[in-house]
């Protein structure tokens, strides 16, 4: 029998898939004849989920399935579940008023019930779809691979069927020796039932291979709903210019999901996917990369990128990416802005030099500023979001107080109201330096599960570990009760009111050895 392949995307907010859509494309590349579909389900109405998945098995009646699986862990600070995580957690952990507790606490067992209910059901999707296939075709095999799945594969090995395949980063090579009958066993990847994953599975490099542009006609035969992600004329659609992050960032996942091997895709294939969507009347693009300039050894390739954007005669587009704005030059300013850059972030974690080298970001601060400087004077006048995540590793008053100078010096650079401060507490991930740190100072203890919500887990893993926790607890919940709508900007100016600002210098310099005076902290 010919293989028939149908992809699954799981439910998840509606982001473009980008990565089923990648797989489905190097699948048809290698293999022309054979037939694929993709189903979405993040298009489909909940309510009809199951019916849905029913009825495209029955109708395409695949021999393999491949499900994609994008989220799991839920700690950030923005609503979903039914509620918002972070204030749920911090009004059931740090508030003194009995009510707001209380309040916390119902709100954190909607969003427990809600995680524990899109894992059982997305567990249960898999397990309905490979029933329903089997009916057709009792060889049929299953693959589950995505973010998710990347970061998890540990633990769900005792939950998906015996004989799933799991695919760990990316899958393409993988599917491609599936399909060609060769052993697969070197790929990232493990079989439940027959196999226990390989020590170190996640820190494996990927097997590298060239990417070509997208072929967007195929896509949109194999893809009914493709054209929902096209309705909107301000929905980004995600376009990916290489792989691979190399840096040590302490609590970041992608560097080992990725691998650290930077692997650039030709610029001409870049432009050549752009224009496809772009005459599907696309204008927006977010370039997916972990880091659109991950170093400055791959600025040459985004400065060809971008001629060839300039080049290709798409003047009305609009793109966004995460930057290392360490790596900006003042070239690269003038053609960020001439290529419609509208938006971008950076994520720099921390105002404070000292706080950024312990957590191995291996950025200069100062280095940062003066490129935003040159950037706001090449013309971007556009939306910044910096994303900070306190009380990280040795985080003290000192510190916080120069987070607030250097957020401060960003505004005077591109304006108080283009900067937006994104306030994350780290959720703590499988696989990444900051685990080993919590273990090896016991506080986690071996074998936890990463996937639980249990509060004693919940409470370290969303790292905000004590001395500092209650505080910025209470500061978080004050900024809740007087502006939830701006709740990053409202943070920020708690914080200065209680402690002061610290001078610009002292946050760009190296550490400071010696204790920190502390400060008296006033009520606002």
């Amino acid at each position: 029998m010919a293989q028939r392949i149908l992809y699954v995307r799981l439910p998840c907010n509606p982001i473009f898939p980008i990565g089923v859509v990648y797989l489905a494309d190097h699948v048809h590349k290698q293999f022309p004849a054979l037939e694929q579909r993709i189903f979405d389900l993040g298009t489909v109405p909940p309510l009809d989920f199951n019916t849905a998945l029913d009825q495209c098995i029955d109708e395409f009646r695949p021999t393999l399935l491949v499900f994609s699986w994008r989220d799991i862990q839920i700690y950030a600070p923005v609503g979903g579940r039914g509620g918002n995580p972070l204030q749920n957690a911090f009004e059931f952990y740090y508030a003194k008023n009995p009510l707001i507790k209380l309040r916390g606490a119902l709100g954190g067992l909607k969003v427990t019930s809600a995680y524990y209910g899109e894992l059982w059901r997305n567990l249960g999707l898999i397990r309905r779809g490979l029933q329903r296939a089997r009916r057709y075709d009792p060889q049929t095999q299953v693959i589950v691979g995505g973010g998710a799945v990347s970061v998890f594969y540990e633990q769900l090995k005792t939950q998906l069927p015996k004989g799933t395949i799991v695919s760990v980063g990316e899958g393409e090579t993988l599917l491609e020796k599936l399909l060609r009958n060769q052993d697969f066993s070197g790929e990232r990847c493990y079989v439940v039932g027959e196999q226990t994953p390989r020590a170190r599975l996640i820190h494996e490099e990927p097997t590298p291979f060239v990417k070509t542009a997208c072929n967007y006609d195929y896509i949109s035969q194999i893809w009914p709903a493709f054209d929902y992600y096209l309705q909107s004329n301000d929905f980004y659609i995600g376009v990916q210019t290489k792989r691979g992050c190399p840096h040590n960032c302490c609590y970041c996942v992608y560097t080992v999901v990725e691998g650290k091997q930077v692997r650039v895709n030709p610029a001409e294939e870049v432009v050549k996917e752009m224009r496809q969507l772009y005459e599907r009347g696309i204008r927006n693009f977010w370039f997916t990369d972990a880091q659109f300039i991950p170093a400055k050894k791959f600025m040459a390739d985004v400065e060809e990128l971008l001629e060839a954007i300039l080049a290709s005669g798409m003047k009305d587009i609009h793109w966004a990416a995460y930057i290392r704005a360490d790596n900006l030059t003042p070239r690269l300013c003038d053609q960020m802005v001439q290529t419609g850059m509208n938006y971008f972030e950076i994520g720099i974690t921390s105002g404070s030099q000292s706080l950024v080298r312990k957590m191995r970001m291996g950025y200069n601060l100062r280095t940062v500023l003066q490129n935003c400087r040159d950037l706001r004077s090449a013309g971007f006048q556009d939306l910044v979001s910096v994303n900070y995540s306190f009380n990280v590793i040795d985080e003290s008053f000192e510190t916080i107080r120069q987070t607030i100078a250097y957020h401060r010096e960003l505004e005077r650079i591109f304006g108080a109201d283009k900067v937006e401060p994104a306030i994350f507490f780290i959720g703590l991930q499988p696989h990444t330096h900051l685990e080993e740190y919590a273990l090896a100072n016991d506080i986690l203890k071996p074998g936890y599960n990463p996937m639980s919500l249990m509060p004693w887990t919940a409470k370290k893993l969303l790292w905000n570990p004590e001395p500092l926790g209650s505080f910025f607890g209470e500061v978080c919940l004050a900024a809740w009760r007087s502006n939830p709508n701006d709740f990053g900007r409202e943070v920020l100016a708690i914080l200065e009111a209680r402690l002061g600002v610290a001078d610009l210098e002292a946050a760009l310099s190296a550490p400071i050895e010696g204790p920190m005076p502390q400060p008296v902290l006033a009520q606002r």
